[in-house]
């Protein structure tokens, strides 16, 4: 069982030496979140909480660029690797999103993965010139393009949503970077299953991220994806506190718990604080499921 550390409740000048508490512990990944942008008004809705009080935090936390992030901590960390989840890749351009990536597995030594999602904020898509209501398509071929781009070699893609002719990226990492999806809906399980090096869950109780992942291994037998072992199911619980609850989502299938050691409701915020908590959990929880 790996874990990662959330760092959606932290201060983003706190990150280095989080990352490096992290390292230490033994997690086995940082994860950032992603906002691009805070719209005064919006009508859509929120999936996973309550549209106001994620508005709220959306409005007052400050969001560093997670590629900007990431690589400022990999600057000062040597083995363990980062990821966002989940990053709105459709309402990125797929050939500077690429380029951010490749760069950033490339310098970090292979310490990179990418949690892919969609946004349900339409105005993320209208300020950037993109329809909404073709999310789905502009985040199966960003995908397609991202993978064509990792390969080093030529690559040509022409869709109503992207046209280039043979171009190629340079550098690129000697393994591509895994594309994790995130999602609960059905077609995010689907895409997931389909085209995923592995699955993403926001915060869930246990019931809920059996059932998901049930669905999520049936979608892979479907699609013969189901003896992939490289396969990463990545689940948040945020009930889950002790080695018991841990190893129970162990035996569902997940492979890494990402988690906000010092408890995401509990008010601490100071950098001193978080580290002691990312410290103690190593050594209470971490050392003891090795």
């Amino acid at each position: 069982m790996n874990f990662g550390l959330l760092l959606g409740f932290s201060h983003w000048r706190d990150f280095p030496a989080l990352a490096q508490a992290a390292e230490q512990a033994g997690f086995r990944s940082v994860v950032m979140p992603d906002s691009l942008f805070y719209p005064q008004a919006t009508a859509s809705e929120y999936p996973y909480n309550d549209t106001a009080i994620i508005r709220e935090y959306i409005a007052t936390t400050p969001f560093i660029e997670p590629f900007v992030a990431m690589a400022t901590m990999a600057a000062v960390t040597s083995r363990i690797r980062f990821y966002p989840s989940v990053l709105k890749v459709p309402v990125r351009q797929p050939l500077v999103l690429g380029k951010l990536l490749t760069s950033l597995a490339v310098v970090s030594g292979g310490r990179i993965a990418l949690g892919a999602g969609l946004s349900p904020w339409r105005e993320d898509f209208a300020y950037n010139g993109l329809d909404f209501s073709r999310r789905a398509e502009l985040m199966d071929e960003c995908i397609a393009i991202l993978r064509g781009l990792m390969t080093g070699e030529f690559f040509e893609f022409h869709s109503r949503n992207y046209d280039f002719g043979p171009l190629k990226m340079n550098p690129v990492p000697e393994r591509p970077v895994p594309i994790w999806i995130g999602g609960h809906a059905k077609p995010a399980l689907r895409r997931a299953a389909r085209l995923g090096d592995g699955w993403l869950s926001a915060n869930s109780d246990y019931a809920a991220l059996a059932q998901m992942i049930a669905e999520l291994n049936r979608l892979r037998a479907e699609y013969g994806t189901q003896d992939r072992a490289d396969f990463e199911i990545h689940a948040i619980d945020f009930a889950a506190a002790s080695l018991d609850d841990f190893r129970r989502l162990g035996e569902l299938g997940v492979t890494e718990i990402p988690l906000v050691p010092w408890g995401a409701a509990s008010g601490i915020r100071d950098r001193q604080g978080q580290v002691d908590a990312v410290r103690r959990f190593g050594e209470e929880i971490i050392g003891k499921l090795r």
